[in-house]
């Protein structure tokens, strides 16, 4: 792949937890099986939108593999130019400094589709999905930071710019308009999914089927490896052992994302609050979760997990069940403990012997993401 790389050692903790140490390294490591015929098995790494991405495909020889590879993680960091709240010359980041301004705003294929889709979601969880959440997200942000909560005052100043009725889509001209002074559009919830799709769309393309592309606890799967039935993925462990083993689950053809707030959160006067904010108050989430949702899509599983987060298990399994193909697992607090619940065809993904009773009282789970077992 013609450049240094980072080798990426995930800690156990959740959403985004590494330590990276910079070395030279080969561009793809080989693990060719006797008796495979799809191919000798590579494995990659790389930093992309500030998370750890990882890629697991099944090809030929190596020069497929690696050129497959390098076009899928430029495709991440492509996307990353245009999706990124936090780069100022990012397209998301240009067009939300015309809010308020009245100018309707042309915009590339790729923000429309994501836009079009959070705004699809938006309706159908009446707000609790909101990509124009962006300027509680940013008082959040800092309220970690400062550990302290965000001042009432700045809350309610930010409230006038928040709402899906503020974001405007003209689908003739493929363009937007944000109504409300000092909008700022947040694709958190829903940007790392898309970008998991691209990167094995490309693979795809370049004829590499056999694949798993991760980021940051999510992850997309295309068929599976040779002899297998899905790729091997561990959901969220718990802390307590003799809460048994984590579930395991078989994913091919389909993705899976994660939302919780075991390692983003704020903790003040004994009360936690998640780096998840529910748009129509402002707040961050009080109630410790984690939410799985096994989708056709990364853009419409990374969407769902955040969305079922705010609406919580009820009224959350309510909107999966809409949605053709998805599934979702929700781990909550409850008196005594975690129970867990899920909707009914969730258990069609377990591996044979790992299903967990649902619902089930366990302990604290530790991490806030799925784990590929090689």
């Amino acid at each position: 792949m013609g450049r240094r790389c980072l080798v990426l050692s995930l800690l156990p903790a959740a959403l985004g937890a590494l330590l990276a140490v910079q070395t030279g390294c080969a561009p793809g490591r080989a693990l060719p099986r006797e008796g495979d015929v799809g191919g000798a098995r590579f494995e990659y790494e790389e930093p992309q939108m500030g998370l750890p991405f990882r890629i697991v495909l099944y090809a030929p020889d190596r020069t497929t593999a690696d050129a497959a590879v390098r076009a899928a993680f430029d495709r991440i960091a492509q996307l990353n130019a245009v999706l990124s709240d936090y780069d100022s010359d990012s397209e998301l980041s240009r067009l939300s400094q015309t809010a308020g301004t009245g100018r309707s705003v042309p915009v590339s294929a790729e923000l429309w589709r994501v836009l079009s889709a959070a705004q699809s979601l938006a309706r159908r969880s009446k707000g609790a999905f909101d990509v124009t959440v962006g300027p509680y997200v940013n008082l959040w942000r800092k309220a970690r930071r400062d550990r302290q909560f965000p001042d009432p005052v700045w809350l309610e100043s930010a409230r006038p710019a928040v709402g899906h009725d503020k974001l405007q889509l003209d689908g003739r001209r493929r363009a937007v308009r944000l109504l409300a002074p000092g909008m700022r559009l947040d694709l958190g919830g829903i940007a790392k999914g898309f970008a998991l799709d691209e990167a094995l769309r490309v693979l795809q393309t370049r004829g590499v089927r056999r694949a798993l592309v991760s980021g940051g606890g999510d992850m997309v799967a295309g068929e599976p490896p040779p002899g297998r039935a899905g790729w091997t993925v561990t959901l969220a462990p718990m802390d307590d052992t003799a809460a048994g083993p984590a579930p395991v689950v078989l994913l091919a053809r389909a993705a899976l994302a994660t939302s919780g707030d075991t390692f983003q959160r704020l903790e003040l006067d004994g009360k936690r609050y998640s780096h998840i904010v529910d748009p129509r108050t402002g707040i961050g989430l009080t109630r410790p979760s984690l939410v799985t949702v096994i989708a056709r899509d990364g853009m419409t599983a990374d969407a769902l997990a955040t969305a079922v987060s705010v609406l919580g298990p009820k009224a959350g399994r309510r909107l999966v069940r809409a949605v053709k193909g998805a599934e979702v697992r929700f781990v909550y607090q409850a008196d005594g403990g975690l129970e867990a619940e899920e909707s009914s065809g969730f258990k069609k993904f377990y591996e044979r012997g790992t299903a967990p009773r649902v619902p089930v009282r366990e302990a604290r789970p530790r991490s806030a993401g799925g784990r590929f077992v090689p």
